[in-house]
């Protein structure tokens, strides 16, 4: 299995009123055709994407609705987050058949997770991340334990985050990088870095870094964080210079991922790769500073064992500092399966 994920914005759709669902339902089946659905599947993404507009009036009065382009072995498919920040609901009694959490006629959460390829939700005091993921017809390759999130200041169409995975039978390589600043000057530098990386993005993290540095020269720069997982190994090496943050989780514990100082493409001093032993069945998460790094998923039970993607969408909703570009990937290191 060879598989890429390349930076993209997340799509963000507010559902506040009614009215705005026909909206969603639209351009999630608008993007469900672009991504080479047919008739039949764009149409039960768009069933299942009014669904959860409507499930987020229901319990919550307001929210978001997540939408972007998901990359398979062969092809596309779509994912669809519905987030909000209201009281939460009993997830258990919402997966029984003929349950609607608002108590009306609607396809309910149990039906939602037999019509979406990949389904998963987590529910509290704080709120709700729904996650569904559509694959096409006769796609059967599994789902692959990646989940990101990326959102530009003020929705400025140029984002100075970028970020790059690459997964393999063999293992895993993964890119984040964060420009100097927001806008397009960020932008091009980062995309200076991703295209780089993207030649070898299995090559030792030192030299990638020392390709990305060249690459980035002359643009503003930027922080820049790598992680290569060797299933064989059992091991993850991590590089990082700059304010990236990184984290390896397990149920038990979690350890903080070293970085350097300095700016790529600018200064820094030569900087060292950090090996991480007996690292499978743990979350990898990297997140750019637009993310507040006080944050601790041990204080929101069982999340640690959700889906990589309601992860990102659950620390993005209540830690995003607002005032930059904010990208947060999530991995569970695990090999896909063949």
């Amino acid at each position: 299995m060879d598989v890429t994920f390349p930076s993209s914005i997340t799509q963000v759709l507010l559902i506040e009123d009614s009215s705005q669902i026909g909206h969603a339902r639209r351009t999630a089946q608008k993007l469900a055709e672009q991504l080479g659905f047919d008739e039949a599947d764009a149409g039960r993404v768009a069933l299942v994407v009014t669904e959860l507009c409507s499930n987020i009036l229901k319990h919550a009065s307001h929210g978001e609705l997540h939408l972007r382009p998901l990359p398979r072995p062969d092809g596309q498919g779509m994912e669809a987050i519905a987030v909000d920040r209201g009281q939460g609901f009993d997830v258990h009694a919402c997966l029984a058949d003929g349950y609607s959490t608002g108590g009306t006629q609607g396809i309910g959460l149990g039906a939602i997770s037999r019509m979406a390829e990949v389904f998963d939700v987590h529910a509290d005091s704080r709120g709700a991340v729904v996650l569904a993921r559509f694959f096409r017809r006769g796609d059967k390759a599994p789902d692959l334990a990646v989940g990101v999130t990326q959102h530009s200041l003020h929705n400025d169409p140029a984002c100075g985050d970028a970020f790059y995975v690459s997964i393999t039978d063999a293992g895993i390589s993964a890119l984040m990088i964060d420009g100097l600043g927001h806008g397009e000057h960020a932008e091009q530098a980062a995309r200076a870095g991703v295209q780089a990386f993207a030649l070898a993005p299995f090559a030792s993290p030192a030299l990638l870094l020392d390709d990305l540095h060249r690459a980035m020269i002359g643009s503003r720069g930027g922080a820049v964080a790598i992680a290569q997982f060797d299933a064989a190994a059992d091991c993850l090496q991590f590089i990082g210079i700059g304010n990236i943050g990184g984290s390896l989780l397990s149920p038990e514990r979690g350890r903080g991922l070293a970085s350097h100082p300095g700016i790529v493409g600018g200064q820094f001093r030569k900087a060292q790769s950090f090996d991480y032993a007996q690292v499978s069945g743990n979350c990898l998460i990297l997140y750019s500073d637009g993310l507040q790094s006080r944050w601790n998923l041990h204080d929101y039970p069982g999340l640690i064992f959700r889906h990589p993607a309601v992860i990102a969408s659950v620390l993005h909703r209540d830690f995003c500092r607002g005032r930059d570009d904010v990208t947060v990937l999530v991995i569970h290191l695990e090999l896909p399966h063949a």
